[in-house]
């Protein structure tokens, strides 16, 4: 199957470097400058994914995805924020936006591609609670999904492997806190939700429960 490749950016350079990679792995490629522009070419081309950039003029990214996530048709769009705002603030702001997953610039080529075809691939298969069971290993710092195997960074796999340890379990914030980031290290009140949704796309969303205002608790 070929894909089509939306990507928004206001920058030429990037448009023409991405898009070239892009064309040379078999994607179908369109451009747009601007989030007006690219919600136009999105319910026109209807793309299967989009790169989307966050600052940029007419209308940003963020209200560019909030727009394509309520309009029906194509909201079930995959977005990737692509970036040079890499802070913390501007993650979760991507994320409530309903960003797919969020990139910070510059990245290489391969990992670009990399985050690509795993965004792809979890649509193929449905993000949902599927039934499979997640295992994990913490001698090997494995995480296994029915017989795949997922790539976690350090700071995800604590925060899963903490969770998995006592399903059913309510973990509060500052556990969480404690135990994954511990108390010399002083981090952003939204830092759990960034790692929380990246979990849930990369294992499921049916597997990670909030209890509001207090903390995350894992189920089977």
């Amino acid at each position: 199957m070929s894909y089509r490749i939306l990507i928004v950016d206001d920058e030429p350079d990037i448009l023409e470097f991405v898009g070239y990679n892009l064309k040379k792995e078999g994607y179908e490629v369109e451009t747009a400058t601007n989030g007006r522009e690219g919600v136009d070419r999105t319910l026109a081309w209807h793309p299967h994914l989009i790169l989307l950039d966050a600052m940029m003029p007419i209308m940003d990214g963020y209200e560019a995805c909030k727009l394509i996530r309520t309009t029906k048709g194509i909201d079930d769009t995959l977005v990737i924020f692509l970036t040079a705002r890499g802070d913390e603030n501007s993650q979760v702001r991507g994320f409530d936006a309903g960003a797919d997953d969020y990139i910070a610039k510059p990245i290489q080529m391969k990992a670009l591609m990399g985050h690509i075809k795993a965004v792809l691939k979890r649509k193929e298969h449905g993000t949902g609670f599927d039934g499979e069971a997640i295992r994990v290993d913490g001698e090997r710092h494995v995480v296994m999904k029915g017989g795949e195997e997922i790539d976690l960074p350090r700071k995800e796999f604590n925060l899963l492997e903490m969770l998995h340890s006592e399903p059913g379990r309510l973990f509060t914030r500052e556990e969480i806190y404690d135990k994954v980031w511990g108390q010399e290290v002083i981090v952003g009140d939204r830092t759990i939700d960034v790692h929380i949704r990246n979990l849930r796309k990369k294992i499921g969303e049916g597997h990670i429960v909030t209890v509001k205002g207090v903390g995350y608790k894992y189920e089977d």
